[in-house]
């Protein structure tokens, strides 16, 4: 939020527990902050006008939309009125620039931005302000959706008149959209066959009621997706979690290594393709069904190994899910130390050792090896009010290609290397454990 503040007020400093928030550039600032530069098709065209500001690039790896939407400094998440057209004038300008009547979903394919206006008295959806329902920009001016059209088909058409390279770059990135959507169009139709079929007796997927586009219900914040290994782990989850906000989507063993693979492999790959639709995120995170998708797998090798390649998934065709924070990692305790009179649940050998240390005596003390072996009975505290979810975060410093072709790419001397020290580390520490 303090983040926001800056990019909407270039030139302001905050200064909170001695971190420094400034922005220089505005919106421009916000998608720097938010994507690695290598992974900008081309560098991020800012326009400014007296109550509009727009930041548009497009991603070079990136599958889907992403919008960064503001009305008067409040963060509009859920998008609204001032979003729709902003993504309609970006369409309307490139065809009357290029001549062409592109498809819309080929324009937008891979973009990235943010928009922010200023509106006289805004009506919002909901009371968390998150969606504008202002058609109006307030007293003389015209309609948001004629004044967000005006001032994109004019700066914009300007800006691309002026920058040949970038247009050329956009140009190219349409047409091997639309290649790319003639390439999928009919096994996207099956998929969507499959997946209609699927759900109505679909296993898979154990829902909730409330969902993230349900914004005028009080709880649609914490609408969860728990994806987890196994009939034995879901089973433990589904009896224990709220069926109002938690949901359960189970895997059949491991999912396919994805990385460098096309955005086709999503839809021949039934649980990708059945995940897919679960989320609701084919075309973008404007209709995304839970805020919150938690991986849950066992702390063991095999379990590590499913969390990393569900994490490929999402960076190879969903990034923009784990940048806007939806994307988490389920900490589950690994003992339960306990006597007749208290019960502690420990999620490292450091709260197992306190917890002894507490306990005294020689209390009983249990390993847990994955999720199936913990009961409905206890599961339903680690996914309650104490939940422990560690987010899955992107390294700014680092592109996503670069990412996942370090750790899921062929075999290189310096994947090598680094596992070998990484493995040194733990050999050490289990030696430590096994000594002391």
């Amino acid at each position: 939020m303090l983040k926001n503040y800056v990019y909407l007020n270039p030139g302001l400093t905050i200064i909170f527990n001695g971190e420094k928030f400034f922005s220089e550039n505005g919106l421009k600032d916000l998608l720097e902050d938010n994507n690695n530069k290598e992974d900008m098709l081309y560098p991020i065209i800012h326009l400014k006008g007296d109550d509009i500001e727009v930041a548009i690039t497009h991603s070079r790896t990136q599958y889907s939309e992403e919008y960064h939407s503001f009305v008067n400094g409040q963060h509009t998440t859920q998008g609204g009125t001032h979003q729709a057209a902003f993504r309609e004038s970006i369409v309307k300008t490139i065809r009357e620039f290029y001549g062409k009547n592109f498809e819309a979903s080929d324009v937008r394919k891979s973009i990235i931005s943010a928009v922010a206006i200023k509106v006289m008295e805004p009506v919002f959806e909901s009371q968390t302000k998150t969606k504008l329902g202002s058609t109006e920009m307030g007293g003389s001016l015209p309609t948001v959706r004629t004044y967000i059209n005006d001032f994109v088909k004019t700066k914009l058409d300007n800006f691309l008149h002026r920058n040949t390279e970038v247009a050329e770059k956009l140009h190219k990135k349409i047409v091997q959209a639309e290649k790319e959507r003639k390439e999928l169009s009919g096994i996207r139709k099956l998929a969507k066959d499959r997946a209609k079929k699927a759900s109505l007796h679909n296993k898979k997927l154990r829902d909730c009621r409330i969902h993230l586009g349900d914004i005028k219900k009080e709880n649609y914040l914490e609408t969860t997706l728990f994806i987890t290994e196994g009939d034995s782990a879901s089973g433990s989850i589904t009896k224990s979690r709220n069926v109002n906000t938690q949901a359960v989507f189970s895997l059949k063993g491991k999912p396919l290594n994805s990385y460098g693979l096309s955005k086709k492999i999503v839809y021949e790959n039934e649980e990708f393709n059945l995940l897919q639709a679960a989320l609701n995120i084919e075309d973008g995170l404007e209709d995304l069904r839970y805020n919150n998708i938690v991986i849950a797998t066992d702390a063991d090798v095999d379990g590590m190994h499913i969390r990393l390649l569900l994490i490929t998934f999402f960076l190879q065709f969903f990034p923009e899910l784990i940048k806007e924070g939806h994307l988490f990692i389920l900490e589950t305790p690994l003992f339960r130390v306990r006597n007749k009179k208290q019960t502690f649940y420990c999620y490292s050998d450091e709260e197992k050792r306190d917890a002894i240390d507490k306990l005294r005596g020689k209390p009983e003390i249990t390993r847990f090896k994955g999720l199936g072996e913990i009961s409905p009975n206890e599961f339903v505290h680690f996914i309650g009010d104490d939940i422990r979810l560690d987010p899955v975060m992107l390294d700014k410093e680092m592109s996503i290609e670069q990412m996942l072709q370090f750790y899921m790419g062929k075999n290189t001397p310096d994947r090598q290397k680094f596992i070998i020290e990484n493995l040194k580390v733990e050999l050490d520490y289990v030696e430590k454990e096994s000594l002391s």
